[in-house]
This record gives C-alpha cells, sequence and structure tokens, in this order.
C-alpha cells in the first residue's frame, strides 16, 4: 500500500499505530482505520464533511528541541488563524515507542488537497485526513 514511499517502513508503522488524540470540549482518540463518533459530531456541530489532524513539529521526523517545536506550532496556529480555519488541539502519541507526543491541531473542514499543502509547507511526511466517512486515513507526502 505505501510501497512507493521514500519513507522507512518502520516510520509509516508508528504512523499507523499512533494514538491522534484531540482535546477540547469533546476529547477523543483517532486511530488510523477505525471510524469515530465523536469526529462525526464534531464535524456535524462545525458543517463540515473532512478534517486533518497535522502537526509542526519534527520536520520529516526528525527529533527537534521543544522550543523549535513550539515555535513551529505557533506559526502553524498563526496560519490557520490567518485562514480563519477552525482548530482544536491535539497531540500525536505513539502507545508504546519512546517517542514523545507531537503537539498537533486538528483542522475542521479542511479539504484532502489543502491539507496536504499544509502539511507539505510544514515539512511532515504525512497526515491524517478524515473524510464524510469519518474513518481516519494515512495520507503520505513524500
Amino acid at each position: 500500500m505505501f510501497s512507493d514511499s521514500g519513507i522507512p517502513r518502520e516510520t509509516i508503522e508508528a504512523y499507523l499505530e499512533t494514538h491522534y488524540c484531540i482535546h477540547g470540549d469533546t476529547p477523543t482518540i483517532l486511530k488510523v482505520g477505525e471510524t469515530n463518533r465523536t469526529l462525526a459530531a464534531l464535524h456535524k456541530a462545525n458543517h463540515v464533511a473532512c478534517s486533518a489532524f497535522i502537526t509542526a513539529c519534527n520536520p520529516f521526523s526528525q527529533i527537534g528541541d521543544g522550543a523549535s517545536n513550539a515555535s513551529r506550532q505557533e506559526v502553524f496556529a498563526r496560519e490557520l488563524r490567518h485562514r480563519s480555519l477552525i482548530f482544536i488541539d491535539g497531540v500525536g502519541q505513539h502507545p508504546s515507542n519512546q517517542w514523545s507526543g507531537e503537539a498537533s491541531y486538528l483542522v475542521l473542514g479542511l479539504s484532502l488537497e489543502a491539507a496536504k499543502t499544509l502539511g507539505t509547507k510544514f515539512e511532515q511526511n504525512a497526515i491524517v485526513w478524515s473524510g464524510a466517512d469519518v474513518t481516519p486515513q494515512l495520507i503520505l507526502l513524500r
């Protein structure tokens, strides 16, 4: 399925296993390939048919320091506000490996193409996108 990517297979596996935690008023955990009722309610409440879980931290999965990652996330948040997009804080956290959780945002109403563009702009290997079926999909960007 992901054989033509330049991303190492073990990195892709980690992305597939990660828990994409959404904070806010209706916290939930997104898992790739698993339909999520809370996400469906968020989509409905915000009158959107799609969303994307994206981080600006650790470009291309290279561990950055806390200050650098925080700065990148703030730049990302400013861009989302500038675009008048609705977003909710979250964190991507693998359930068992040593990788620190990555601050992230669930961006509501973001089309797949717009989500890919943002992920690429912030030097990410992948994003998690959900359409009307509210089943998160791993979308590789390289």
